[in-house]
């Protein structure tokens, strides 16, 4: 067979599979100056072992291994194990004029082209490069692909640290529902990233593109209820000085977050419940009704069946926001994942306040995993804000943490403390008790919700 000079670039991996050993020499002695590997095969079951130890970007397949069988199974059977290995392989099937029919058809099954024997050696050493070629562009593709997916994944719980397998478990329940409309309550202690959840929901949501509403039901009088949520006219009310749009009216089109709705009063929860089963709202001072457009989430830290039992939450409010129910698990139950969002606040503050990153002494970690976190996140998040800003040295030590795990057990009395300091306890114990549930401490320590929300805020307790 004549050899004609079509230039000595040596580029790709080329296997050669033919039962014809006239027909592999040939091809060896043409086209081993073109490519940097080149394997022949005549033995087809061959193929697995030499895919699995080489890395081939194409493969030249005959059709037909048996003497007087020309029906192309062998090669049809023999292409799709070599993608079953490589769906980006390009293989090329290496046919007679009277098979080519067969050769066009098996195309279907993946093969990239065919070539025609007696070979042209032009078209042929054209075919097996652009065959090169074309793997590596599907490589690169791939490998696009991947990228994209890994970013997209990023980008999908960005907002959320957690590799323990409670939060694995609550992240699986979020893929699964956020596509879909249902309503979703969120129960948890204070502290634990309600609120995140919720946002996460509505940004892996059909929503997304549109508003996400937040409203901490628990700071809002009864008497500001209905007109925060459903809006007033222009002197609907005193001071109603103009004409005001409610909560469920800015979140149409998007989602609404309610948080604490286990705080609402039954008064409220009644007029919530006409709302979301007739998905309208009628404006205080109007007589028009508007229709809503909205995704349902809420949140609390009660225990919300308690409070059915109790009287104090409608059944049938609970049914109507509760068909999808996640649970978070305190900080205390995550195990590994205190450290993971301890080193998350210390780079967050150690940027705000320029200064280096700490790394976590041995010690501290031990100590930081004992701890039992009663105001979860939040708690974390403060300590570790507290000790960037106070720790001058590259390692953070236990005596930079103010953790205090006998503070339920002191004696007010045993020792002189200002009363300051006695408020703080007396507060701190309270949470501790109700699990930062804010109406039960209020009604405790017989003080008003938003006095106690300026103490905890003033005490730093969390």
């Amino acid at each position: 067979m004549k050899h004609e000079n079509f230039g000595n670039m040596k580029n790709g991996k080329l296997l050669i599979v033919d039962d014809n050993k006239s027909v592999l020499s040939s091809l060896r002695l043409f086209l081993k100056r073109y490519f940097e590997v080149l394997v022949t095969c005549n033995n087809p079951n061959q193929i697995p072992t030499l895919l699995r130890e080489n890395q081939f970007d194409v493969v030249l397949l005959d059709m037909n291994f048996s003497a007087g069988v020309n029906n192309g199974n062998e090669g049809l059977y023999w292409l799709q194990e070599a993608l079953k290995y490589d769906s980006s392989l390009v293989v090329i099937l290496f046919t007679a004029y009277g098979d080519v029919q067969l050769a066009v058809d098996a195309m279907k099954y993946g093969a990239s082209d065919f070539l025609l024997k007696p070979w042209d050696n032009k078209k042929l050493l054209d075919t097996l490069q652009n065959g090169v070629e074309l793997h590596r562009t599907r490589l690169e593709e791939h490998q696009e692909e991947c990228l994209l997916m890994n970013e997209s994944e990023k980008k999908r719980f960005e907002h959320l640290l957690g590799e323990s397998e409670v939060m694995q478990s609550v992240y699986r329940t979020i893929e699964k529902v956020a596509k879909t409309d249902a309503n979703v309550l969120i129960l948890g202690e204070n502290g634990t990233g309600k609120e995140l959840i919720a946002r996460e929901i509505h940004a892996q949501s059909m929503r997304n593109e549109k508003v996400f509403v937040s409203v901490d039901l628990g700071s809002l009088s009864d008497n500001l209820f209905e007109s925060e949520m459903f809006g007033h006219t222009k002197g609907a009310f005193t001071d109603a000085k103009e004409d005001r749009e409610g909560r469920f009216l800015a979140a149409s089109g998007g989602s609404i977050f309610l948080d604490e709705i286990g705080n609402l009063p039954l008064q409220a929860q009644a007029k919530l419940l006409t709302a979301l089963q007739n998905r309208k709202i009628t404006p205080l001072g109007s007589n028009q009704e508007s229709e809503i457009d909205i995704r349902l989430i809420t949140a609390t830290n009660s225990d919300i069946n308690q409070l059915v039992y109790d009287g104090k939450f409608r059944e049938d409010l609970l049914y109507r926001i509760n068909t999808i129910v996640i649970t978070l698990p305190a900080l205390r139950d995550r195990g590994e994942d205190i450290l993971l969002l301890a080193h998350y606040f210390a780079e967050k503050y150690a940027m705000k306040y320029q200064k280096n990153i700490p790394e976590l002494h041995s010690d501290a970690k031990a100590k930081l995993l004992r701890y039992s976190w009663p105001g979860n996140i939040r708690e974390l998040q403060h300590c570790m804000e507290r000790a960037i800003i106070l720790s001058d040295n590259e390692e953070l030590r236990v005596e930079d943490f103010q953790l205090n795990q006998k503070q339920d057990n002191v004696d007010l009395g045993a020792q002189p403390i200002s009363l300051e300091e006695g408020e703080k306890l007396i507060i701190a114990n309270a949470m501790k008790r109700h699990k930062g549930n804010i109406s039960q401490m209020a009604r405790e320590l017989n003080i008003g919700r938003q006095t106690l929300y300026r103490k905890i805020e003033k005490y730093e307790i969390f």
